[in-house]
């Protein structure tokens, strides 16, 4: 069977969006083939999607905390092999960084990516094959689409879809009617002020609604606590795994987040889901591209205020049928 190899690795929400390009491939070019290569810890993104074959690990962040080590080569090497496998019909590389055509040119198959003025990093164009024009100023899905649609010979049409196949609901789903609120990031400029959280969240706890508070690192475990310190019906549960997290996410009545990847894997799991920006633009990189049960508040440099989330949100709480 023929086949393409994808090259984005990260980050999360950017796999997420560019991941619609499984489904476009098996409308418009039945029988090729999808491998996705991705960094070790959003592995489970494509291994979720219904329509890709393969998925390549990468190690890249762990590699470069020990260079120079023998396990590291060793991995290496076991990592080129693996990629060299196949020979592609085309290779994809989105990543848009030099680190994205440096990975790319191991693969065996023409590559394809952005051309220079429509790239983040206009040197990685020396890495690629055939470069593509597509405006800068699209969302990033659309751009991802378009993309592999000029690299593979097709139109791009309709909104971005999805096809999961996702684990069973981890231990802790509440089995009440839940609102997740995905509050932490690591980017400081995109967080919404936790007084402002607590009286979105005591609405919906008033509302009838179990709060659940997800958390990665061991700093947002405590924000989560902080969050939930005073709301009768929250749950902060333990530290799940990526699919268990995309679970969770989809079998809830809504989800409320920054704009970080878990607020934009819930939109593209179909959640009702409000994303609240502060320093980005929805435009480029907007939850509600996944459709009208997503919506975009904010923007960049617009904070989104109380009056607003809450309306927000309990326009979706009112419209979203219990579970």
């Amino acid at each position: 069977m023929s086949g393409i190899l994808v090259v984005r690795p990260s980050s999360l929400g950017d796999v997420v969006w560019a991941l619609a390009i499984a489904h476009d491939v098996a409308a418009a070019r039945p029988g090729l083939a999808v491998d996705w290569l991705a960094e070790e810890a959003f592995t489970a993104l494509p291994a979720m999607c219904g329509e890709v074959r393969r998925t390549v690990p990468l190690a890249l962040r762990r590699w470069r905390r020990s260079p120079l080590a023998r396990a590291t080569w060793r991995e290496f090497r076991a990592f080129r092999a693996t990629l060299r496998e196949e020979r592609y019909d085309a290779v994809l590389d989105l990543q848009e960084q030099v680190k994205g055509g440096v990975i790319a040119r191991i693969a065996i198959g023409t590559r394809h990516g952005f051309d220079r003025a429509s790239i983040r990093e206009p040197v990685a164009t020396l890495f690629d094959d055939v470069h593509h024009a597509v405006p800068r100023d699209l969302h990033f899905a659309t751009r991802c689409r378009r993309l592999a649609g000029a690299a593979l010979g097709y139109a791009v049409e309709g909104p971005p879809r999805w096809r999961w196949n996702l684990p069973a609901a981890p231990a802790c789903t509440p089995a009440r009617p839940y609102v997740v609120a995905v509050h932490a990031s690591s980017r400081a400029g995109k967080r919404w002020p936790a007084d402002r959280w607590r009286a979105l969240l005591s609405d919906a706890g008033a509302s009838g609604f179990d709060v659940v508070l997800p958390h990665g690192a061991d700093a947002e475990e405590a924000e989560s606590r902080a969050l939930a310190t005073g709301l009768e019906r929250a749950l902060v549960p333990p530290r799940l795994p990526l699919a268990a997290m995309a679970a969770l996410l989809a079998r809830a009545h809504a989800v409320v987040g920054i704009d970080t990847g878990l607020t934009h894997l819930s939109a593209a799991l179909g959640t009702p889901t409000l994303a609240l920006f502060t320093t980005t633009d929805p435009a480029l990189a907007g939850a509600s591209m996944a459709g009208a049960h997503a919506h975009d508040l904010g923007g960049r440099g617009v904070m989104p205020g109380i009056d607003e989330a809450r309306a927000g949100l309990g326009g979706i709480l009112r419209a979203a049928p219990r579970c």
